[in-house]
Parts: C-alpha cells; structure tokens; sequence
C-alpha cells in the first residue's frame, strides 16, 4: 500500500537579538538572565543552565495579528480557537503587483472559504535589506472585497503590511480584522509550497490582551513514497 509522509516547511524569519523591526518600533533584545555559568552557583557547581531573557515589541519576525489588535473590544489572542491558527486547509496564490503597488488576484472565490489564504510575491527575498522596508505591496480594495465575501480563516502575505503604509486609516487591517479574519504578515518560502495540498499553522501563544506576537509559521504538507 502506498505509504504516507508528512513533510513541514518553515514559513517564517528566525527571530535573533539586534534584528531589524518595523520602522519605529525598537529592535528586540534576547540574552540572558542567567548564562551556563553564572547559574552554577545555584546549583552547587552540580549543574549549570541558560535561563533566557527577551525584551521586545511583539510585531516583529513573523507574527499574527488578532482582532484586538485594531479593536479593543473584540477577540484577544488568549480568546483564539486552535482550530483558527493550527492545521488549516491551505491555498497558494501569486499576487499581480500593479504600478501603485496594489496586490489583485484571479481565482474563484468559492476556493477560500474556510482556508488560509496566503499571498506570494517573493517580497521576503529582500528580508535583510532596508529594501524590505520599502513602501511595499499591498491588498487592493477588490481583492479585500474578494476575501470579505469568500470568508477565509487567515490572510498571509511575504510582505511587510497588508495595507498601504502610506494610509493612515488602515483599511485593509480593519475590515479584515473586524470580519474575523486573523493576518499573518512577513511569511517567506512560500514557493516552496503547493498551490493546494497543504495544512497551514501559525500559533501564537495564548496572551489575555494580546495584540499580535511571532508564530512559528510552517506548512504540512502530505506526501507519498511509492509502495510499502
């Protein structure tokens, strides 16, 4: 009989001390509160530990952004069903980046219901680079009209903002958001997924009052050594 392996592919930028973040926003800080050796002391010179230490903004690497994140009244990350975020059927599509920078896509929207839509334009190849923080591409007024209707779970971009940074007002965020639809922003390798075929996860940890924070992004996807 056919046998079945499960192959995952990481989706998301590693987070590191110093990294670049979101222009404005502080570069995060990861060390140690206690290293190997200075924690020897606490155990009698009998063993020794890395106790680690984080200190930053949580929009940085890869992360999701739940409802709260734009409306204080609406769900928090600690209030996201794992169903949301874990094993949700995937779907691939190339987005057209036009003169304006808008982001339109051709499909029948009856494919997204229920699914994590990601979006590629291999933005993420400039992750490193201040070209990454160039204005960028962005979800068109149509293409957000497309999801709103079609109801996906998730929206994931390899890009820096769904919205048009250079419009205060957020408007991709906000209907999005309050439609129920979580985002996921700055994925990478996402040509190395199938169009369709593929489990998507993006968990976040579980934060009363948390707004958005890094996922360990990734796909599972299925696949099929010969005969057993």
């Amino acid at each position: 009989m056919d046998k079945t392996m499960k192959r995952f592919i990481e989706l998301n930028h590693i987070l590191e001390d110093g990294m670049t973040a979101h222009p404005g926003l502080p570069r995060p800080k990861i060390n140690a509160f206690l290293d190997h050796q200075e924690s020897r002391s606490r155990y009698e010179g009998q063993a020794e530990f890395y106790l680690g230490k984080v200190e930053m903004v949580c929009n940085v690497g890869t992360y999701l952004d739940s409802p709260f994140h734009r409306f204080p009244d609406q769900t928090d990350l600690s209030q996201i069903p794992l169903e949301r975020v874990a094993g949700i059927p995937g779907i691939v599509f190339d987005g057209a980046i036009s003169s304006n920078r808008s982001i339109s896509i051709e499909t029948n929207e009856s494919e997204w219901k229920g699914k994590a839509v990601l979006i590629r334009t291999g933005w993420d190849k400039r992750w490193g680079t201040e070209s990454y923080w160039e204005p960028g591409p962005y979800l068109s007024k149509e293409l957000i009209n497309l999801l709103i209707r079609s109801k996906p779970v998730l929206v994931g971009v390899d890009f820096w903002n769904v919205d048009d940074t250079k419009d205060s007002s957020r408007p991709v965020h906000t209907r999005l958001l309050s439609s129920g639809i979580l985002i996921v922003e700055h994925l990478c390798n996402l040509s190395a997924l199938p169009q369709i075929g593929f489990k998507f996860y993006a968990v976040p940890l579980r934060i009363v009052r948390g707004a958005s924070f890094p996922v360990r992004a990734f796909g599972e996807v299925d696949e099929y050594n010969g005969r057993g």
